[in-house]
């Protein structure tokens, strides 16, 4: 129940709904979403105007009590209450004029400063030039370089002015120094078809004219992983050799970040998850944000990694067993690492699961992500980076291996730890990391593994109990334990 103001009576409890607000819904990009909230005339657009003009007023008349510099306040409320953009970023993108005659009309006049700058033709309170953004300072009555962002990488800053190539899922950039960077933009960054072009794209033209790719990006997220809709689009129509060309295009498009010629750096920070996951696996160098959420997480809908990620822990793990260790130890780590879907909480958690090698790096400073991936790019071509080839030294365990796991999946269903289709996964994904039916523990090739991490991918998409798994997290977007 809620009060009635008018009556002061309990009532049933009414919804409100806002014309503006049913407009932007759907709008994932945050600039086109402001500007639509606070220009639609209804109740809500003049709540928004009325909020965000408000603010504009107040931060104009805390300059110099709070700062003598306007793009230390943007940074301010930027971080303290977590604001993808700072009140003078979203004034500037509202039209600084405009919304001073909209602030004149509400009696929302801002400080003298702001008609001052506007008298004198500068119409914003930042610009960009050569790249580089620069903000207005009230007492020169000029536009200057934001300490501390000359030698940065900041996407945003020349995205109209060095954009080579793109496409609707992805971006290609030249950042300086012969390196090229590979942003995607697709929602959560969803590894799709047009994500797979752009990887393609990028070591192309890279190889032809360039240094090296950092592939990475200024958003939230690097990717949460693969775009499940066209998979469950061809695994509910039962077309398995779709299914099996989707899989294989993947694993050569990861083989060819791996084994290209030039310098491939990954720069994962938020979520990385499955395809995401798989990708920096197979970068040359990762260069991680400290707070990176990273794993392979497949077996959540029903799956296995089947871009190359098995295969990768698989080689990386028998590339860490020294004489004399326990190999199927180190083994069964990161099966269940795979088997539970586990995700580093950290950069340095990602390590001791062997996602990041001893040789990876670390940035603590996310706004230095990109200049720090480049420079590992760098860093690799002038110390003559020199072209891998396929590994085909893998060292698996065979039977021996695999009796040992699928007594400890058997005795986790009898437990009523697993149920049956975790256990028929966890199956499969030892039977890949144990280099299939070798009656002794043998070398294989990347290939050997890969072949097998695709057969393994296509029979798990006809079991019913996985596409029922992949409906729930696309259709529901939870997970479904069946």
């Amino acid at each position: 129940l809620e009060l009635d103001l008018k009556t002061f009576e309990y009532g049933p409890r009414t919804r409100a709904n806002f014309k503006a607000l049913e407009a932007v819904k759907e709008e994932e990009d945050l600039k086109k979403r402001i500007v639509k909230l606070v220009n639609f005339d209804d109740k809500a657009g003049e709540f928004y105007r009325k909020t965000f003009y408000d603010t504009f007023k107040y931060v104009t008349y805390r300059i110099p009590e709070i700062s003598d510099e306007l793009y230390r306040i943007d940074q301010a409320v930027c971080a303290g209450f977590a604001w993808k953009m700072g009140p003078f970023d979203t004034w500037d993108l509202l039209g600084v004029k405009k919304v001073v005659e909209q602030m004149d009309g509400m009696n929302l006049k801002p400080a003298n400063w702001v008609y001052e700058m506007l008298d004198a033709g500068n119409d914003s309170f930042y610009k960009i030039e050569n790249g580089i953004k620069k903000y207005y300072d009230i007492p020169s009555k000029s536009y200057k370089t934001i300490p501390g962002t000359e030698d940065l990488v900041i996407l945003e800053n020349i995205r109209e002015t060095h954009k080579v190539w793109g496409n609707a899922g992805a971006s290609l950039f030249d950042i300086g120094d012969g390196v090229l960077c590979l942003e995607f933009h697709t929602k959560m960054n969803a590894i799709g078809q047009e994500i797979i072009e752009g990887i393609e794209t990028a070591i192309s033209m890279a190889e032809k004219d360039y240094k090296g790719l950092v592939i990475g990006n200024e958003g939230d997220n690097f990717s949460a992983g693969a775009n499940l809709a066209m998979l469950f689009m061809f695994a509910g129509d039962q077309d398995f050799d779709e299914v099996n060309l989707m899989v294989a295009q993947f694993q050569n498009t990861m083989k060819r970040a791996k084994f290209s010629s030039i310098p491939v750096v990954s720069a994962p920070a938020g979520l990385a998850l499955g395809g995401g996951c798989e990708l920096s696996l197979h970068c040359d160098a990762i260069q991680a944000h400290a707070e990176t959420y990273i794993g392979l997480v497949e077996v959540g809908v029903g799956l296995i990694p089947g871009g190359g990620g098995t295969k990768e822990l698989t080689l990386r793990v028998a590339d860490s067993i020294a004489e004399g260790d326990p190999e199927l130890n180190r083994l069964q780590e990161a099966f269940m690492n795979i088997a539970t879907a586990k995700v580093a909480t950290s950069a340095e958690e990602a390590r001791a699961m062997h996602i990041l090698r001893p040789q990876d790096e670390i940035t603590l400073n996310r706004k230095r992500l990109l200049t720090d991936a480049k420079a590992k790019v760098l860093e690799l071509y002038e110390a003559g980076y020199t072209q891998p080839v396929e590994r085909k030294d893998i060292k698996v365990e065979g039977r021996v291996g695999l009796a040992n796991f699928e007594a400890g999946i058997n005795g986790m269903l009898l437990g009523n730890y697993i149920s049956e289709h975790d256990a028929k996964i966890a199956k499969k994904l030892a039977w890949i990391m144990c280099g299939g039916d070798l009656t002794l523990p043998q070398e294989v090739s990347e290939q050997y593994l890969l072949d097998l991490e695709r057969q393994m991918f296509v029979e798990l998409t006809a079991e019913p109990k996985t596409l029922e798994r992949i409906h729930s997290i696309l259709f529901k977007g939870k997970p479904l334990r069946n």
